[in-house]
């Protein structure tokens, strides 16, 4: 009876995974973006949504000959393994051999692929925290390698492995279990890498493993809890199921196959990270060295902060909300874990990498708050002030507070060093340098942020000092020029000055991988003051039309080869790199929807497409593909901490979000299209709406967004 309960459980699970029409999950490209146009490409990442164990083949990017091996597990964004699975015909494969490989077709939860020229075909699933390999050999018999930068043992048909993976003793460990039985095993060890072999007698070899950051007794435990069988199409069918479960909370009509891919794609990108870090109830933290409880909440890391706080974030805060709250509240657990309570930057698995500028995580504490999300007030204004006033505003520095961060306090500003003048504070990094007009700015907007949580806090007097500290940034404004130009500590302008091309690789020495244009316009939360400072709105408009209209006045050679994160280009716009990203709605702000529209719509056509270059910079898990999903539909939130979005151009006829709290808003724009992406009217739930602004309960009490488009813009 069992086993033919079981043979009609595959049954079923194999009806159910075939359809006769198009689901979400078949948009799905993880190719797109595979070649970089400069710098990092994306990576065809395996993984069910927020998920610890995620793997892709990996190799240096699509066109490489060679992968380095089959990963078991990849513990950062972007990152590599070092624990490889390896397969071979013959009895000794090597652990540093590469693979040559051939068909590869990979989508959100599989992967299959044929290795050394088709003699071996591997066939991969997985799970949340534990994954399935099938691996088929032409001659009737082959091994199975699992290499370390640890140790790897090999008793009977089991393989066990650990290696480091970060600060205070991280490691992660490794149980893979087979379904057959080997006909023999070896271990070896050298230059600081362990490998065991298993050696099969059969045709095909199944092996389940499971992963942990606790230990190997808590990974067996993960494998017993995911995974029953060793049905590779079955694991593949749930995963299948579960990410149809996920993109399906957005439906969308009209648009071409191609909008669909590249929107689809945008979504699964989005739900890369942060990955969930409990198992069983514990987990592990890099940031106290321990192993937790996670008492019924459960714990994250590995999120760029600096990246997804703009729009990843916040669209997580609308389509789940629940996981959102659990995410800030394990970033309040790492401050106290690590003892100093400072929110965290780029919180890792493996500790917090503290990288680039400013403590964007008050940008989510403060949107979740202002949108009703269950939060700790007190809590999370302890985390923010405490990272602004004790730790340093040093970029890439998880020091405490030094002389420069008492004279931006004191002063108002970040200083930048004059021309051949050096470096006094032994802690900025010779690389990243001071980024004094980007410190400034970013850090205006984080006092800001935690104006706001002040307020809802019942402390007025943290407010009026954060206040009074989110208006620095008009400290840098240059009334001459109207861009944010750099001070030295005497509080003179740096003369002279290149805004087009300023401060060294990067222009680090002023702002932080982009050039002036763009850090021109990084004032999220005070745009009516930038409006100001500009003169009004006609001259606001009129710089913003410069900024894309403006042509680069360098070669590509030499420009690329000073500004590589500066790509995607529309004249000075770079569509390429997260400060860039609400610019395009910012004509709303100034009584311009109409050439909004019109950008929003130029910067999806021109730069985000369904080809390997399909991505115009660094996608950094979520970062600017978050813009993508928001903007296909029609809305962004240009100020994460107020609960408002501005309006753009949708580019399907209707877009249907099911929101967290179970209704659903519908934005439905029946005459878009590549042309018509004008709005001429706009209701909703049929009152007129008069601005190019919707506000989050509007949102979230449901109802219908009604466009009418038109080809010819409504000035």
């Amino acid at each position: 009876m069992k086993k033919i309960s079981y043979i009609l459980l595959l049954s079923l699970l194999s009806a159910a995974c075939s359809s006769p029409e198009k689901e979400a999950v078949d948009y799905v490209n993880p190719y797109i973006g595979n070649i970089s146009h400069l710098l990092v490409p994306t990576f065809p990442t395996v993984h069910l949504p927020n998920s610890m164990l995620r793997v892709f083949p990996e190799r240096a990017d699509y066109t490489s000959e060679y992968l380095s091996g089959l990963p078991a597990i990849v513990t950062g964004h972007r990152g590599r393994s070092g624990l490889y699975f390896s397969v071979s015909c013959d009895q000794s494969p090597s652990p540093l051999g590469k693979l040559s490989y051939d068909n590869e077709h990979i989508t959100p939860y599989s992967f299959s692929l044929d290795l050394e020229g088709g003699d071996i075909h591997a066939e991969f699933a997985v799970s949340r925290q534990s994954a399935l390999y099938e691996f088929s050999f032409s001659n009737g018999e082959g091994s199975v390698l699992l290499t370390s930068k640890g140790e790897v043992k090999a008793d009977g048909n089991v393989l066990t492995a650990w290696q480091g993976a970060g600060r205070n003793g991280t490691k992660v460990y490794v149980y893979a279990q087979f379904q057959e039985t080997p006909s023999g095993s070896e271990e070896f060890q050298e230059e600081g890498r362990s490998w065991a072999i298993l050696h099969f007698k059969e045709p095909k070899v199944h092996v389940r493993y499971a992963v942990s950051f606790i230990s190997l007794e808590q990974a067996a435990e993960n494998l017993a809890r995911e995974q029953k069988a060793y049905d590779v199409k079955a694991l593949a069918c749930e995963g299948r199921r579960i990410w149809n479960e996920a993109l399906g909370r957005i439906a969308v009509k009209g648009g071409t196959e191609d909008q669909k891919t590249v929107f689809y794609t945008s979504y699964y990108r989005t739900l890369e990270r942060p990955v969930c870090i409990s198992e069983g109830g514990r987990y592990w933290s890099a940031y106290d060295g321990k192993v937790h409880d996670d008492e019924g909440t459960p714990a994250y890391a590995d999120d760029w902060l600096w990246d997804t706080y703009r729009a990843a974030h916040p669209l997580r805060i609308l389509l789940d909300r629940e996981i959102e709250e659990d995410i800030l509240a394990s970033y309040i657990r790492i401050g106290i874990q690590s003892g100093n309570y400072w929110a965290p930057n780029f919180p890792g698995i493996g500790g917090d990498g503290r990288a680039m500028n400013c403590n964007h995580a008050i940008a989510s504490y403060a949107d979740a708050m202002v949108k009703g999300l269950k939060v700790d007030t007190l809590a999370l204004l302890r985390s923010g002030k405490t990272a602004l006033l004790e730790k340093t505003l040093v970029p890439w520095r998880g020091n405490p507070a030094v002389g420069l961060d008492k004279f931006y306090w004191e002063n108002g500003f970040f200083p930048a060093l004059k021309d051949g003048e050096k470096e006094s504070e032994p802690i900025v990094d010779s690389w990243e340098k001071r980024q004094g007009v980007a410190v400034t700015l970013g850090t205006s907007y984080d006092c800001w942020c935690l104006e706001q949580i002040a307020l809802a806090a019942g402390d007025n007097e943290t407010a009026d000092y954060f206040h009074r500290a989110s208006l620095f940034y008009r400290n840098l404004y240059n009334p001459e020029t109207a861009f944010f130009h750099p001070k030295d500590s005497d509080g003179n302008f740096i003369e002279p000055f290149d805004y087009d091309f300023p401060g060294g690789p990067g222009a680090r020495e002023y702002y932080d991988e982009n050039n002036g244009w763009i850090y021109r316009w990084d004032v999220q939360h005070d745009i009516p003051g930038l409006i100001e400072l500009m003169g009004g709105d006609e001259n606001f408009i009129r710089n913003l039309d410069q900024t894309f209209a403006t042509p680069l006045k360098q070669s590509k050679y030499d420009f690329y080869a000073k500004m590589p994160d500066h790509t995607g280009n529309v004249g000075q716009f770079s569509m390429a790199n997260e400060p860039s990203l609400h610019i395009p709605y910012l004509y709303n702000y100034a009584g311009a929807p109409w050439k909004t529209q019109k950008r929003v719509r130029q910067m999806l056509r021109t730069w985000f497409r369904n080809d390997l270059m399909g991505v115009p910079g660094d996608e950094d898990g979520g970062g600017m593909t978050s813009f993508v999903v928001f903007s296909s539909l029609g809305f962004y939130p240009v100020t994460p901490g107020k609960p408002e979005y501005a309006i753009g151009s949708p580019i399907f006829t209707e877009s249907r979000i099911r929101l967290s709290n179970g209704k659903t808003f519908t934005v439905k724009a029946p005459s878009a299209s590549e042309d018509n992406k004008y709005i001429v009217s706009a209701s909703l739930n049929g009152k007129a709406l008069e601005k190019p602004f919707i506000s989050h309960s509007d949102i979230m009490e449901g109802g219908t967004l009604l466009l009418e488009m038109s080809s010819k813009p409504k000035k």
